[in-house]
């Protein structure tokens, strides 16, 4: 038999596809609540395309107090380098929203588009954590600054040199027990 071709749908996952079949089990309100939050999940890779493209454009945008204003504008006035991949090994890695290193001072901001409010800066603490070992930097001889940008406003965090420490050596502790796991 002679299989149709779906060339671009190669690499692709459908919203009712068989390797995700929980959907069966929904009742029509479950796959109405999934829809839409799969649209705002594309509408926050658009807005965070849209924040890059300023950035590296150095495009500043109207200073309304909303966050992908504010978060633009702010990476722009402080300089930073937009969606940068920080890489420890194939198993642990993440891209920065916004970053710059200059003058012993670590800034790394991040643009959370979504609706539930982000009060945790984990995900910022590993960016600065694959940063210093990527860049053999020592958390205890430079400043962090982490920033979330989320709704109307932003928050802001300093984290402790020994927190930043302490992820760095779990990185490196789980690389190592994956790697392990992946020659059995």
């Amino acid at each position: 038999m002679n299989f149709n071709q779906h060339y671009a749908l190669t690499g692709k996952h459908a919203l009712l596809g068989a390797s995700q079949h929980a959907w069966l089990n929904y009742t029509p309100e479950k796959m109405q609540t999934t829809y839409f939050n799969m649209l705002k999940k594309e509408k926050g890779t658009e807005l965070h395309a849209l924040a890059s493209s300023c950035i590296v454009n150095r495009i500043k945008v109207a200073s309304l107090k909303k966050a992908l204003n504010l978060f633009i504008n702010d990476a722009i006035g402080f300089r930073m380098d937009s969606e940068v991949i920080l890489y420890y090994s194939d198993n642990c890695f993440g891209t920065a929203d916004a970053i710059k290193f200059e003058d012993g001072e670590l800034r790394i901001h991040d643009l959370k588009t979504g609706e539930r409010p982000v009060t945790n800066f984990g995900q910022l603490d590993i960016y600065a954590a694959l940063f210093c070992l990527e860049y053999s930097v020592d958390p205890k001889q430079i400043s962090i600054v982490e920033r979330l940008y989320q709704g109307r406003e932003w928050h802001e965090s300093q984290p402790d040199a020994v927190d930043i420490a302490s992820i760095m050596e779990k990185i490196k502790e789980f690389d190592a027990l994956v790697d392990e796991l992946k020659q059995q």
